[in-house]
């Protein structure tokens, strides 16, 4: 205890760890979604370890001897070998390795379903964008984790989405040759790639997956959680259970709960069953082969795009791989990191942002992630079209050509869908705010007939549904003036493109912001949603309630 006393004196470690231990953390349901992500990861890293003590990553070749009948005598590599060995021969081992497998899937979902949820409710404003950028990287580097961990066994279908991979890399222009050696080292396949995957696999990417995530969780920690509107919830603090015990004994639940499930999949459900795909061989291709979910997106474009090339300056530009497995992906991260300053520019008041939106306050930002899930969905079916047509007996290249449509069309069609179907939640609240929600009861007048009775709603349900932030569009851009005689040509150009950014600016934002449903409120009311919107710096929102 001295030894202590001595060391909280010049480390105030008992006043830091008592404020940490106490912090509040607000309680909804959807705030979990990134703990089973962290979880996730935790079981992986586990199940990695023990892993890691029977695979053996080389391609050297040698004859089969286990314990698994059918492929006996049959040449394959040391690291679909080990891959069998762990299924049939060590105790615990298929179950470890399926547990391993579904914890991939889980961990990629929940990242995808957590960033979602952050999107709609506005979680990545400032000051929050440094964690919405760790959050895309975490995203980033799970998929390239996921696909390298998926490759590793060297069986016939991971070893086609290898050949995909350098088909992928060889369509970049100019340095896709000097790009597929260096990763493969040499010819495809060569004896390298899985070595190397193995390495990325175990040391560096998960080594940055646990840096990241230690400092997404420190940085929630110091911004403090977001939270939902309600009675005593502002912009200033945070409403919820203290970190310990009520918290950290929740979350621990959830781990529990979390490595449960995941092992029950892995004793119950078959993932991933190497031995009847058998080892790759670079002259044979597996019927009907699909790959994880995550990157089946890519393989449905893949399918979409049809096979075009063009030949410029003694190049041959393949248009297929290229626009589907490197512009698209492209863009869609490029999108990701940029959208929290795209929104921030588009909105005025630059004021900070705690509480988090609803979804149909948000109606534009709503149909945007609603159609690119859509998009991602007609993907995904179109890495399976050849599945499709063959389940409902239809022509493969009809499915194509509907899908094809499908891609354009069907997002169009559900952010138009989703804008409208928030803007008509917006006005029922609002005519519940004037004249009361159903109460379930009828009643009948002198004259005879019929009326639904209304009540009126309650103070909490009111205050939920007045504290939204409304931002009105920005104003008109104001036509730049004319630069005056001999002003440099240089100046004049900077100029006009500041009119025009500043035009395009304002386009933008009452394209975003037009959409408005006013609820009724009174003044006071509107005084009191100020206060509870305005951030730690006391500025009131510049849009009004």
């Amino acid at each position: 205890m001295r030894g202590a006393g001595w060391l909280d004196a010049r480390l105030p470690l008992a006043e830091l760890t008592r404020s940490v231990l106490r912090k509040a953390f607000p309680d909804h349901w959807s705030f979990l979604l990134g703990e089973i992500a962290l979880y996730s990861l935790v079981v992986l890293l586990l199940t990695g370890v023990y892993l890691t003590f029977f695979f053996d990553p080389s391609m050297a070749e040698e004859v089969y001897r286990g314990s698994y009948e059918p492929l006996q005598g049959v040449p394959m590599s040391r690291a679909f070998d080990s891959t069998l060995a762990i299924s049939f021969d060590v105790r615990g081992g298929l179950l470890v390795r399926q547990v391993h497998h579904w914890g991939a899937i889980v961990f990629v979902a929940a990242i995808g379903v957590h960033m979602l949820r952050v999107f709609l409710t506005g979680a990545f404003r400032r000051p929050r964008e440094l964690n919405w950028l760790i959050g895309v990287t975490l995203f980033l580097l799970a998929l390239l984790e996921g696909f390298a961990g998926y490759s590793l066994p060297d069986d016939l279908l991971s070893g086609t989405g290898l050949r995909i991979a350098q088909g992928i890399m060889l369509s970049v222009p100019v340095v896709g040759t000097y790009l597929s050696m260096l990763v493969f080292g040499g010819q495809f396949p060569g004896e390298d790639i899985v070595p190397r995957l193995y390495a990325l696999h175990i040391l560096l990417v998960p080594g940055l997956l646990v840096a990241l995530v230690t400092v997404h969780v420190l940085l929630v920690f110091v911004l403090k959680h977001t939270q939902w509107p309600g009675r005593g919830r502002t912009a200033r603090n945070a409403v919820g259970p203290p970190f310990f015990p009520n918290y950290a004994a929740k979350s621990g639940g959830l781990f529990l709960a979390v490595a449960g499930v995941l092992a029950v999949l892995g004793g119950a459900a078959q993932v991933n069953p190497i031995w009847v795909y058998g080892p790759y061989r670079p002259d044979l291709v597996s019927t009907g082969s699909q790959p994880d979910w995550y990157i089946g997106f890519l393989e449905g474009a893949l399918r979409l795009m049809p096979g075009v090339e063009t030949r410029l300056w003694g190049h041959t530009v393949s248009w297929n791989p290229l626009l589907t497995a490197v512009v698209l992906p492209g863009l869609l991260f490029a999108v990701l990191y940029a959208y929290p300053f795209f929104e921030r520019w588009i909105t005025p008041g630059p004021g900070e942002r705690h509480l988090c939106d609803r979804p149909r306050d948000r109606p534009v930002r709503t149909g945007l992630a609603v159609g690119a899930l859509s998009c991602y969905a007609v993907l995904l079916v179109a890495g399976g079209q050849d599945i499709a047509a063959f389940v409902f007996d239809v022509p493969v290249a009809g499915v194509t050509w509907a899908l094809r449509v499908a891609f354009f069309a069907v997002p169009a069609v559900a952010f138009w869908t989703t804008r409208r179907l928030c803007l008509a939640l917006q006005a029922r609240e609002a005519a519940e705010l004037a004249g009361g929600t159903e109460s379930g009861l009828v009643v009948q007048g002198v004259e005879g007939g019929f009326r639904p009775q209304h009540r009126p709603l309650s103070a909490d349900e009111r205050y939920g549904i007045l504290v939204r932030e409304r931002p009105r569009p920005l104003p008109a851009a104001r036509p730049e003036p004319e630069p005056a005689a001999g002003a440099g040509r240089m100046r004049g150009l900077a100029r006009r493109m500041r009119g025009v950014a500043r035009r395009v600016r304002s386009a933008l934002s009452a394209w975003y912001y037009a959409d408005r449903v006013r609820y009724p409120a009174t003044a006071g009311q509107r005084r009191a949603v100020e206060d509870a919107l305005a951030g730690p710096d006391r500025r009131p929102p510049a849009d009004g309630a």
